[in-house]
Parts: structure tokens; C-alpha cells; sequence
């Protein structure tokens, strides 16, 4: 009796250190729907967890995220979870969590900082997926010759150096395709919409054989534009961009767009998992934690796919 005693004492002990578990989220803002899809697993994975999570919005501002760890790493949290809006300028808060002894995860982008100042980072390979997305585009053109026009994401950003760094290894074989234009929409929608509109005035618009967008959303805002300049989107340009959020699935059902390369929004998962297990006995996980980058086209039900994302908070 009384060792069974001790063992439900010790459980009930376990869950309370569990749930008491405070975890800092310095998040980038909202500026796409991939992003809020990130904020709302992120919350639910906390939650499920019994995870005291303290957010913070950047709104796009490095300084704002700077500020948010500070107040963090002043709380005593016992993490903290770093969705960075550039990849450089982190060292000396990072530096500063380090010495109260507060892990950091990074989510989704990379850092230019040492890396013993973070404990992991969760992502996909950024490159990468701009290779799939390069990749596709080579198969689908051919030997036709293709002008290219390139919505970059936020100018610094990791995933915007990346993205146009792996187009470019895909397609730098193809004599027949080129980058004419190139401009950043700031990973927004309306971002997207207005530089696409300088690309067609600039081009003609029958000039471009195909848009490539760092994210969906940009995506999204040049195919408005593209309509409203009287042109069929997925048809006279094509559209290939990256994250596979449920709206782009709604314009490739409609044959607006061609092909998304899938980032999944949660990243928080594999994070608390690597920290739980830090929490526990101090085990470290490997510094890169890559999530997968699957291609969808619209052979692959852009429906369905829809469907089964529209109730994951994009």
C-alpha cells in the first residue's frame, strides 16, 4: 500500500513538473496563412502537452523578436521557441539565453550564429525545396524557351536566400529558362499582387512563361493580378511556389495554379519533443531536425487536399 502510495505521489509529481513547463514563442507575425497555421499547432501542441505557452507577435520586426527574449529570458521561461524574420543580427541574445541556461529551438528558418547557442532547429531544407520547385518547372517546360519572373520572400530572410539559391541549382542546366525578373513581396499576398503587376508592365506580360513565388501567398496575390490583366493564370504563366497552404489548393483545383511545394506548419511538434526529452535527462537532439518537402501538382486532388487543410488555422 504504501509503495503504492509513493508510486501515485510520484506520478501526480511528474505531471505537475510537467505542466509547469513555461516555453516562450517569439513568432515572426502573420503576414501568410502559412504562418498562422504555424501559431495555431503551435498553441494546440502546447496545450495537448500541458505547456504553459507565452506568446509573442513580432510583426515582422527583428527588434521586436530581440525585445520578446529578453522579456523571456527576464521570466526565467524554461525555453524558448524562435520563428527569426532574418537570419542575421542573433548572436548576443542568443547569448544571453544561453548564459541563464534556456534552450532555444528555432522554427522553420536559420540563424547566421553559432550553434551552441541554440539547441536545435526544426525545418525543412530550405534549398531544397526550391530545387523541387525548379525541378518541376525544368520537366514541365521542356525545350521551350521560358522567362522567368521570381517573387522572393523577405529580403534577408533564410528561407528567401534559400529558396532562390535551390531554383537556381535546378534550373542552371536549362539554357532554355532564365530569371528576367526578380523582386521581393515580402511573403505577403498583397505584396505579391503589386510586384506582379510591375513584372507584366514591364514584360508585356505574353513575355512570361512562368512565375516563381517563395511562398504561396505571394502566389496567390500575383494570380490576382494576373486575371486582372486579362491573362489565364496556370495557363499563359505557369506558377509554381512553395508551402502548400489550403488556398493554393482551391486555385490549382481551378487550374490558377500549377504546383506547391509542401512546408508543413508544424514544426512545434518535433520541437517539444526534442525539448521533453532535453527536460528529461538532458539528451540534445541533432542540430537540424528536417521535416519533409513533398511536391503537389494538379494531378494530385487539389480538392482533397483542401480539404484536409482548411480547419488547420491557415
Amino acid at each position: 500500500m504504501k509503495k503504492t502510495l509513493m508510486m501515485s505521489a510520484a506520478c501526480i509529481f511528474g505531471a505537475t513538473m510537467a505542466s509547469a513547463q513555461t516555453v516562450g514563442f517569439s513568432q515572426i507575425g502573420s503576414e501568410s496563412g502559412w504562418r498562422a497555421a504555424e501559431t495555431t499547432l503551435t498553441r494546440q501542441q502546447a496545450e495537448e502537452r500541458g505547456i504553459d505557452l507565452r506568446f509573442s507577435d513580432a510583426q515582422q520586426r527583428q527588434e521586436n523578436q530581440i525585445a520578446a527574449i529578453r522579456t523571456f529570458v527576464a521570466q526565467g521561461v524554461d525555453a524558448i521557441l524562435l520563428a527569426p524574420v532574418v537570419a542575421t543580427g542573433w548572436d548576443s541574445v542568443l547569448e544571453e539565453a544561453s548564459q541563464a541556461d534556456i534552450p532555444v529551438v528555432l522554427l522553420d528558418r536559420q540563424v547566421d550564429a553559432p550553434d551552441d547557442l541554440y539547441l536545435t532547429a526544426v525545418g525543412s531544407d530550405l534549398v531544397h525545396e526550391g530545387e523541387v520547385a525548379g525541378e518541376w518547372l525544368v520537366n514541365e517546360v521542356g525545350d521551350s524557351e521560358c522567362r522567368v519572373v521570381e517573387l522572393q520572400g523577405t529580403t534577408g530572410s533564410s528561407p528567401a536566400i534559400d529558396r532562390a539559391q535551390g531554383f537556381r541549382n535546378a534550373i542552371e542546366g536549362a539554357e532554355n529558362i532564365e530569371i528576367v525578373r526578380s523582386q521581393t513581396g515580402d511573403f505577403t499576398r498583397t505584396g505579391g499582387k503589386e510586384v506582379m503587376e510591375s513584372f507584366l508592365q514591364a514584360e508585356s506580360g505574353n513575355e512570361i512563361c512562368a512565375l516563381y513565388a517563395h511562398n504561396d501567398d505571394m502566389a496567390l496575390g500575383a494570380i490576382q493580378a494576373i486575371n486582372e490583366a486579362g491573362m489565364n493564370p496556370g495557363e499563359d504563366i505557369l506558377i509554381v511556389s512553395i508551402d502548400a497552404v489550403p488556398d493554393i489548393f482551391q486555385a490549382m483545383a481551378a487550374g490558377d495554379a500549377n504546383a506547391t511545394v509542401e512546408l508543413t506548419p508544424n514544426m512545434a511538434g518535433p520541437a517539444f519533443d526534442a525539448l521533453e526529452a532535453y527536460w528529461a535527462d538532458g539528451t540534445e537532439p541533432e542540430k537540424f531536425i528536417q521535416t519533409e518537402s513533398q511536391l503537389y501538382t494538379q494531378d494530385d486532388d487539389p480538392q482533397a487536399e483542401y480539404e484536409a487543410r482548411k480547419d488547420l488555422g491557415y
